[in-house]
């Protein structure tokens, strides 16, 4: 059994995690516990739940609250993380530009449901991580059905953009993964699933799970 930890802010589409772990099969665990990074005690309350539960890593969930510090301030968030859990430790953010790596992805168009102000620091994060963006379309809204998300990552998208990247841990991805990179012909990342895979990541596991998208397609492959 693997045990995954993840921190998340608040409450929005955290339905989408227990379906990531029916899907990911019978022998890894996500564990979600709310948290406030920013609050050491309630913090380092939530830590030492997820790692009573067994938990081999943890993964700050907060895309938005984790590129707002800029690269080398998520980085040191991070370590910062990882000496209070006692446990390897990433976050969304930096999860995303890991994943783009596992897709073979230099050049992503990014579709956030932001404002504009805060999907070009995003760009700007990702390009400090050594991404190139080609593209970004900002959308506030709510009711983010699989039409919508369509029409976002669609407006986002460009020929030269090897991924779409959907930031928003308030988004519910999880089950649209396969309808979206059908559409679009490439992969496309999520802030849920790339939490995840991130978590698996810091333990050394590798999950072939077609329905979460390409990105747990990548050798080498651990489960069937």
């Amino acid at each position: 059994m693997t045990a995954l930890g993840i921190l998340h802010p608040g409450h929005s589409a955290d339905d989408d995690y227990p379906r990531l772990e029916q899907l990911l099969g019978s022998d890894i665990r996500v564990d979600v516990v709310r948290a406030d990074i920013d609050d050491p005690e309630p913090l380092a309350r939530a830590v030492e739940q997820l790692r009573l539960a067994g938990a081999e890593a943890v993964v700050w969930a907060g895309t938005r609250e984790s590129f707002t510090p800029g690269w080398t301030g998520a980085q040191g968030r991070v370590r910062a993380l990882a000496m209070t859990a006692g446990l390897p430790a990433s976050s969304t953010s930096l999860g995303f530009v890991h994943a783009a790596a596992e897709v073979a992805a230099r050049r992503v168009a990014v579709a956030a449901p932001y404002t504009g102000t805060e999907a070009a620091e995003f760009a700007g994060f990702l390009r400090a991580g050594g991404l190139e963006v080609t593209a970004v379309h900002a959308e506030t809204a709510t009711g983010w059905d699989e039409a919508r998300l369509l029409a976002l990552t669609r407006a986002a998208d460009t020929p030269d953009a090897e991924a779409v990247l959907v930031p928003g841990t308030s988004l519910r991805t999880v089950a649209h993964l396969p309808a979206l990179e059908d559409a679009l012909g490439k992969p496309v990342l999520t802030a849920h699933q790339v939490t995840v895979w991130e978590a698996l990541r810091l333990t050394d596991r590798r999950v072939n799970a077609p329905r979460l998208g390409a990105l747990f397609t990548r050798e080498p492959i651990v489960q069937v």
